[in-house]
């Protein structure tokens, strides 16, 4: 997302996913299907002991599972997008390297 504002959400979905990505700043986050997602990780083991909150608060943790990265051009069935601290965004963008 070259010369755009991103932001680090946390997404899920009704069908149990969870994931990590980056939007544009200005990014409508209240539809059910959401596009144009950048740098998702899926969260295959959460691996906390404060539930799914703590990879929005402190992000992934050493017992925690996460996917390569890949961009998702189309997620359908969102259920909740939860806002990512800037502690816990420096974890999620650090498994990118």
């Amino acid at each position: 997302m070259p010369n755009a504002a991103v932001k680090h959400v946390l997404i899920t979905t009704a069908r149990r996913g969870v994931w990590y990505a980056q939007v544009d700043e200005q990014k409508d986050l209240t539809p059910t299907t959401l596009t144009d997602l950048k740098n998702c990780m899926m969260a295959i083991k959460w691996g906390t002991t404060k539930g799914l909150q703590q990879l929005c608060n402190t992000g992934p943790t050493d017992s925690s599972k996460i996917s390569a990265p890949a961009d998702i051009p189309v997620l359908h069935d969102v259920t909740a997008v939860f806002s990512i601290t800037d502690k816990a965004a420096e974890k999620w963008m650090r498994l990118l390297s």
